[in-house]
């Protein structure tokens, strides 16, 4: 058996994938991830746990490092997950260790900041996924002798031989995170193990039951980790950028409104739009030239075709074949279901996709990732849309 460097969050999935890579017999070392961003809520728990009084003041946000703008929802990555992912490495009699990663974590933080001031709508999962999870973790593993590196992942790893290694759906189709795995490098998934990808939810939770750990039931993190309440706007004006005002325009032209940053905004974004015209209208597109906000009507936001940059292929077959059509189904945000189309590979690693049905709010800066069509649980690839 292997040792297995595991990414634990604390939750109920990093948990039960540490069990069930003991139970193959795997040495596994278990990693939290610190980044840094520390929330009040984080503090008081601290304070709580080493017997200190909490401070209902705002004195121990004002200790925090300039990067740490936080509202609190419970997420992960807080000193409340780190205790927990601890805990059930002490009860499964494994290595566990806390790596800080501040500095990474900060490079997805000016990314992610980027990103909403260009009027594009970041995904910071994915990219930790690509820099962090299956990049400087890889290089941990390889710090310690460790052969892979594991994680809790709804996806499957399949090795069909001669160096054959694709990435697959997770069996729990609600549940399935291939979609935020499409950017990790080809060469690593011969190294990579994904150990719930086998099962689903309900499953997962009953044997965390089974071995009485206390995460069992722990609610799944919702929220991006850095910024738990989803003030996406006010957390990029807390990093220094943003703020600039603007014009709410409609698609003919009509100024009806004024705004305080493009970074409140993403395409498709109905609500807190802050006008009332008498019907519904939705962000159809953000000019960060000239930091106007255009809405319109949902039809609008009907796209038939994206082109999409920076790719990454999974299947070097599909990278080979420039200029060349091919059948494939396509996703274009996490929560969307793949939808039946034609890539088509470009130069300069580029990639455009057309739609068989016209699809809502295609979104600049989201992913899109696509999918085999005799196969499709079998991830090919994907790219950012421009």
């Amino acid at each position: 058996m292997a040792r297995v460097v595991l990414a634990m969050s604390g939750g109920v999935d990093s948990s039960v994938a540490a069990h069930l890579l003991l139970e193959q017999g795997h040495e596994v070392i278990g990693v939290f991830m610190r980044h840094g961003e520390q929330s009040p809520v984080a503090c008081g728990e601290q304070r709580a746990a080493s017997g200190e009084a909490r401070d209902t003041s705002d004195s121990c946000a004002s200790q925090l490092a300039p990067r740490a703008f936080l509202h609190h929802k419970q997420g992960c990555c807080t000193a409340a997950d780190a205790e927990d992912a601890r805990r059930v490495a002490d009860k499964l009699g494994m290595a566990f260790y806390a790596l800080n990663l501040q500095e990474e974590f900060g490079q997805i933080i000016d990314y992610f900041v980027a990103e909403y001031t260009a009027g594009r709508t970041p995904n910071p999962c994915v990219q930790c996924n690509n820099w962090i999870k299956f990049g400087k973790l890889f290089d941990y593993a390889d710090s310690v002798g460790a052969e892979f590196v594991a994680t809790g992942h709804y996806a499957r790893i399949e090795n069909r031989g001669d160096s054959n290694v694709v990435l697959l759906r997770g069996l729990d189709a609600v549940k399935d995170q291939s979609y935020v795995l499409f950017g990790i490098r080809r060469a690593l998934l011969s190294r990579m193990m994904l150990p719930i990808g086998e099962f689903e939810k309900p499953a997962i939770r009953r044997i965390a039951a089974s071995l009485g750990l206390r995460v069992a039931e722990k609610k799944d993190s919702q929220e991006i980790c850095f910024v738990t309440l989803g003030r996406y706007d006010e957390f990029v004006r807390g990093h220094g950028a943003g703020g600039v005002a603007g014009e709410l325009v409609t698609t003919e032209g009509m100024v009806v409104g004024e705004h305080n940053g493009i970074e409140g905004f993403t395409v498709g974004q109905r609500k807190g739009l802050g006008v009332a015209l008498g019907d519904r209208k939705f962000v159809v597109r953000i000019e960060p030239e000239t930091s106007r906000v255009v809405i319109g009507d949902r039809h609008e936001l009907d796209r038939y075709q994206l082109t999409a940059e920076n790719c990454n292929w999974l299947d070097l077959r599909v990278a080979e074949r420039i200029g060349e059509p091919r059948r494939c189904f396509a996703q274009i945000r996490y929560n969307a279901s793949a939808q039946p189309a034609t890539m088509t590979v470009l130069e300069g690693n580029r990639l455009h996709v057309q739609f068989d049905e016209p699809q809502f709010a295609v979104t600049p800066g989201q992913a899109v990732v696509c999918y085999d069509v005799e196969n499709n649980s079998r991830v090919l690839g994907g790219g950012w849309i421009e």
